[in-house]
């Protein structure tokens, strides 16, 4: 196959890019964001009509923490719907029938029952600090679902719980939560800091999944005849929960982050900040009964992606992208 990764720079894009590598099966395509601006339609168009891929791997997204989508939301959702739109209609038009897309788990309302299962999916309010993203995300789902009724294409949607690993962003402001931890608490231990403040009270609970298992669980749902993945699914909820079935809470997690580190200080909870959601599990059963589970231990997963910080650090890669 001729299979096009839009975003293969990316933390979940390369991960996928290399085990697809690994395999050696497909032919690959891929582009920078110098070489494409997913944003631009007729750029997105002529780019699908010059590759000619028969499956796509829609990984490209504005992505970022709390801090982030809470700053820029008119960027969010922006730019996320336009590669979103983009790169589904130029796929449809030039016949590719199998897509993936992935989403994420604030695509679910805010108060959602927890493990949050396939089926909240619009049945209230979302978590009002990364609602345009959310947006967004739901709007793949239901593209993905759309060109399916109408076309009769092969389009699916994974929605991952929050993602680490190598690749990441660690900048402070702009990351998700454990690499921005991961960063300052190895500052801290650096600079002997007494303490280290977190956001909020500490008492939210999130899961977390290492982009490796991400990547194996996306290639085995590319991977399933449409017939299995049709019988597990619905076509007017199309998407399937990738996870652990595990959480922790937020100042567990920033306690392991600093055994990992070594840092020797005292973790501030910093309550004035906001927290988010209080829970955000994911109901990983639909995945689990399809025969893909998570495999990388937490604890594990942040010391191999302490091991790939500080490899960058060594070799002086920019690992503070805004």
């Amino acid at each position: 196959m001729r299979i096009y990764i839009a975003g293969h720079n990316g933390m979940v894009g390369s991960a996928i890019l290399r085990q697809l590598a690994a395999k050696g099966e497909h032919e690959l395509i891929t582009a920078t964001r110098a070489q494409l601006d997913l944003t631009d339609q007729a750029a997105v168009r002529h780019f699908m009509r010059t590759q000619r891929p028969n499956t796509v791997i829609l990984a490209a997204a504005k992505v970022g923490g709390i801090m982030a989508n809470d700053t820029y939301p008119a960027d969010f959702i922006y730019e996320n719907l336009m590669i979103t739109c983009n790169v589904i209609h130029a796929a449809h038009n030039v016949g590719v029938q199998r897509l993936l897309q992935l989403g994420s788990s604030c695509i679910y309302p805010r108060d959602a029952a927890q493990p949050m299962a396939e089926h909240a999916l619009l049945t209230g309010p979302l978590e009002p600090t990364n609602e345009p993203y959310a947006v967004a995300k739901i709007a793949g789902i239901k593209l993905c679902e759309s060109y399916n009724r109408q076309h009769g294409t092969d389009y699916r949607s994974i929605m991952p719980t929050n993602l680490y690993g190598p690749g990441d962003n660690f900048h402070p402001e702009h990351a998700h939560v454990l690499p921005s931890l991961i960063d300052r608490f190895h500052h801290a231990a650096k600079t002997e800091a007494d303490q280290v403040p977190i956001w909020g009270t500490g008492k939210p609970r999130r899961e977390f999944l290492h982009v490796d298992d991400l990547a194996s669980a996306a290639l085995f749902v590319m991977q399933l005849d449409r017939q299995t993945y049709a019988a597990e699914t619905h076509p007017m909820r199309s998407h399937i929960n990738i996870g652990t079935g595990r959480d922790t809470s937020i100042l567990e997690l920033a306690r392991t982050v600093a055994e990992v580190v070594d840092f020797k200080g005292q973790i501030i909870c910093d309550p004035t900040k906001p927290d988010g959601a209080a829970r955000k599990l994911m109901d990983v059963s639909q995945i689990n009964r399809l025969g893909w589970r998570a495999n990388v231990n937490l604890r594990d997963g942040i010391r191999a992606t302490y091991d790939w910080y500080l490899a960058q650090i060594d070799a002086g890669s920019a690992l503070r992208a805004s």
